[in-house]
């Protein structure tokens, strides 16, 4: 079934104004319920409400006057009536998935709205790769609004991206349709020097009339971020502490809570509310990255609202930060956001404000879930064989490429390891001391420390870049590769056996990116991602198969963490501290330079 195309307000305004005055029919009125207005943060009991063109036609006591012969009516049956969930910060290809089946699995968990920044695949094909997600976003029946990436490469002189995204990149997408603003500005180093290829990103959006998205990943709340601020970024997501969440609400941003796959911030900063008082206008809920298994299985912005009311916040104020505070954020209040006349009819009807369970599910006028099911069609758009051959990774790889060699004569090194913070996307800069074999540094299980690398997939390069890694817990012989290497996207593998880390890297290459889990010789995973080396366009069922098999197979490598597989992919995320991996080398993000993998002989 092709959706129809949403008639704005203006087009439709003579229909809504004739259904509220009663001269015309509703397509749809919901009586029988409690309204929540998200507007004064009321409960409005027996509140009823009439739909037409998709949008809000009339709230109020008595939707009688609007019901015809051919309208739909839902009794609501004494439940809540509340505005469809908003997303306000995400990237669709951390869940393993196109915009369309991304949209097919959270859609029945009432999200109806998302604003997504599609940087990952910006990386790998440039501007065609964003305005293929683009494309699609606008097929799907609920909202799906883009935001322009802005940083490719995220840190310049520190990675080798697939393409580079530059000011014209950014003038030319602020003039598609559904571009609603900037992704978040992580080159906050540049920023804060008044680079000026940034500050040219920033202006083309703001002379757009558009929102710039932020992203600080530093603790330091001094000089340089007000520095940040003051070049234009109006949100940020980075945040993991209270004192975060305070001064960039102080600062005249939106400060974003995020509860991710792997990312738990919402609980040690959301105290800025339920403790410190402070106004809730300023803080926005969303989820940053989340795989298609916390889709199918946890849920997505309602899962986020559930877990904002478990850390003590009422539940309208809940239902705020992610509806109308993220319309308001974005300048789509009169759009969304909200149940009020000639807003977007995106409606969910749930039982419990608390529990938050979702019961059906309205975009646009439309019933789309009903009970934790899909009912309308989620179109695809044309996927180029193009975007289908991504991973150019070279000649095949062998063990000797995943070799770490001593400084000459060393028995022993004091290597810098990067640190795994289980839940945060933050990494800790450790050391440890490691022996060597033959002239190799090698890993310790005793200390927890095993091998990364991090393969060029875009040009062919051969390049390999190695070090080490501690947290994961791994054991025995295994490996772990990736294609889904944040923010850069070339291939990242982890292991404790130099054999099986090539033989993932070799498989990846043969079926076009994907994550593959290896152990004594052995595949024992592989989930498939043939688009850029970072979706599927399978349903989101089945791609959740597989990476449920994934992190069974993960647990089976002796690995503990919650999530292990996002905590892996954002290992080459050289914008967040402490220490990454990228194609030139071990990057010390406290001082964005390259550094050693050893500090000194011993």
């Amino acid at each position: 079934m092709k959706n129809t195309p949403l008639k704005s307000w203006a087009d439709a305004a003579p229909r809504l104004v004739a259904v509220a005055a009663g001269r015309h029919p509703a397509d749809l009125v919901i009586r029988g319920g409690k309204v929540v207005c998200v507007h004064t943060r009321e409960v409005l009991d027996g509140w009823q409400v009439a739909v037409a063109e998709g949008r809000i036609a009339y709230v109020g006591p008595d939707a009688g006057h609007c019901i015809g012969d051919a309208t739909e009516v839902i009794e609501a049956d004494g439940q809540y009536v509340i505005p469809g969930l908003c997303d306000a910060h995400m990237h669709i290809e951390s869940g393993m998935l196109t915009p369309a089946e991304f949209a097919r699995a959270v859609t029945p968990h009432g999200t109806t709205t998302m604003f997504t920044d599609p940087h990952e695949i910006a990386n790998v094909m440039g501007l065609e790769g964003v305005r293929l997600m683009h494309d699609e976003a606008l097929l799907q029946p609920v909202n799906i609004f883009t935001q322009m990436p802005s940083c490719a490469p995220s840190a310049p002189g520190l990675e080798t991206t697939g393409f580079e995204i530059g000011p014209g990149d950014v003038a030319e997408a602020m003039t598609w349709p559904g571009i609603v603003g900037l992704g978040e500005m992580m080159n906050y180093p540049g920023v804060a020097a008044g680079d000026a290829r940034m500050l040219a990103e920033i202006a083309a959006t703001q002379n757009a009339g558009k929102t710039v998205g932020g992203h600080y990943a530093s603790p330091d709340l001094g000089a340089a971020f007000h520095a940040y601020v003051a070049g234009g970024p109006a949100d940020d997501h980075e945040g993991t502490r209270e004192e975060d969440a305070i001064m960039r609400a102080r600062q005249g941003m939106r400060a974003m809570l995020r509860l991710g796959s792997a990312w738990y911030d919402v609980e040690a900063q959301i105290t800025a509310i339920t403790e410190k008082g402070l106004d809730p206008r300023g803080f926005i809920l969303c989820t940053d990255d989340c795989h298609s298994g916390t889709l199918v299985h946890d849920g997505h912005m309602n899962r986020v609202v559930r877990h904002a009311i478990e850390c003590g916040c009422d539940p309208l104020i809940a239902l705020q930060m992610a509806t109308i505070n993220t319309a308001t954020h974005f300048g789509l209040e009169r759009e969304l956001g909200a149940i009020a006349p000639g807003r977007r009819a995106d409606m969910i009807l749930t039982s419990d404000l608390r529990a938050l369970p979702i019961h059906r599910v309205i975009a646009r006028g439309v019933t789309v879930a009903q009970d934790g099911k899909a009912k309308v069609d989620f179109p695809h758009g044309d996927w180029p064989d193009r975007a289908r051959a991504t991973v150019k990774m070279g000649p095949d790889k062998t063990a000797q490429d995943f070799v770490a060699r001593a400084p000459e004569g060393a028995n022993r090194v004091r290597a810098r390891v990067i640190g795994v913070v289980e839940n945060q996307a933050p990494t800790r800069a450790l050391t440890a001391e490691l022996p060597v074999q033959g002239g190799i540094v090698e890993g310790d299980a005793a200390q927890d420390v095993c091998q990364i690398a991090l393969v060029e997939r875009h040009r062919a390069t051969g390049t390999v870049a190695n070090a080490f890694v501690s947290g994961f817990g791994y054991r025995g012989e295994m490996a772990v590769a990736s294609t889904v290497a944040h923010d850069s996207h070339h291939m990242i593998v982890v292991g404790t056996s130099r054999a099986d880390m090539a033989r993932a890297a070799n498989r990846l290459a043969e079926v076009g990116g994907g994550v593959s889990v290896w152990q004594d010789g052995r595949e024992l995973a592989l989930v498939r991602l043939p688009i850029a080396g970072l979706m599927s366009d399978a349903p989101a069922a089945e791609v959740a198969a597989q990476a449920q098999a994934m992190g069974e197979a993960l647990a089976a490598c002796g690995c503990t963490l919650n999530n292990a597989y996002m905590q892996h992919s954002l290992l080459a995320l050289v914008v967040i501290p402490e220490l990454r991996i990228s194609d030139k080398g071990l990057v010390d993000v406290t001082t964005f330079q390259i550094t050693d993998i050893f500090e000194a002989e011993t």
